[in-house]
């Protein structure tokens, strides 16, 4: 790195420096439907791994369930993602959530479409370009008594991705692949929302 840039030092409140924005349907105990928005998550092979706060209802669906579907929003669903930011599946709101309302009908509210999956038994969610059917393979809590104490500190859950459904305009007709030039996930960075740019090139290990 050329010593003509300048640097500094900060001490960010966050660090979301931009990953997809998921949509994490999970059953409620009472058979209805939960929407968790997030954005930590990795992929690796066919597991993805989800960040997720401790004390939410996402989670505890998590655990008593053992199966979700993971939905890649698109740039065009922020408005629908941001609409669902400041609910709770939790009834009563949790103390630490000041700010943040119930919402038995997430899907309602967002205005977004379920659609059936294939073999999990929360929906999936029609407008997201990229949808899977996913169980739980683990999950572990951690402590974090710097953020939200009492929520419990965070869950790493990783997921197993059974089947991957995609809208038909995002693929490469003819095979198993997502189109990198058409396929743009919602990104969150730094709390904002951010649409994907054009592709900039390929690695060496790219198939497409």
């Amino acid at each position: 790195m050329s010593d003509s840039i300048a640097l500094r030092t900060i001490r960010p409140r966050v660090l979301y420096f931009g990953t997809p924005v998921l949509l994490i349907a999970t059953r409620n105990a009472d058979g209805g439907t939960n929407l968790t928005p997030m954005s930590s998550a990795w992929a690796l092979a066919d597991r993805v791994v989800l960040g997720l706060a401790g004390g939410g209802q996402g989670l505890a669906n998590l655990e008593r369930e053992g199966e979700c579907t993971l939905n890649v929003a698109g740039p065009d669903a922020w408005r629908a993602v941001e609409a669902l930011a400041p609910t709770t599946g939790c009834d009563p709101v949790p103390s630490w959530k000041a700010g943040y309302r119930h919402a038995a009908d997430k899907f309602a509210l967002a205005g977004l479409t379920p659609r059936p999956s294939e073999i999990v038994a929360p929906p999936r969610v029609a407008e997201c370009p990229l949808q899977m059917e996913a169980r739980v393979v683990e999950i572990r809590r951690r402590a974090l008594p710097a953020w939200r104490e009492a929520a419990g500190g965070f869950a790493i859950v990783e997921t197993e991705v059974l089947r991957v459904h995609a809208h038909a305009d995002m693929t490469l007709a003819g095979s198993d692949h997502v189109d990198p030039q058409r396929f743009r996930p919602l990104l969150y960075v730094f709390r904002h929302y951010v649409g994907g740019g054009p592709s900039l090139g390929r690695t060496f290990k790219a198939e497409v």
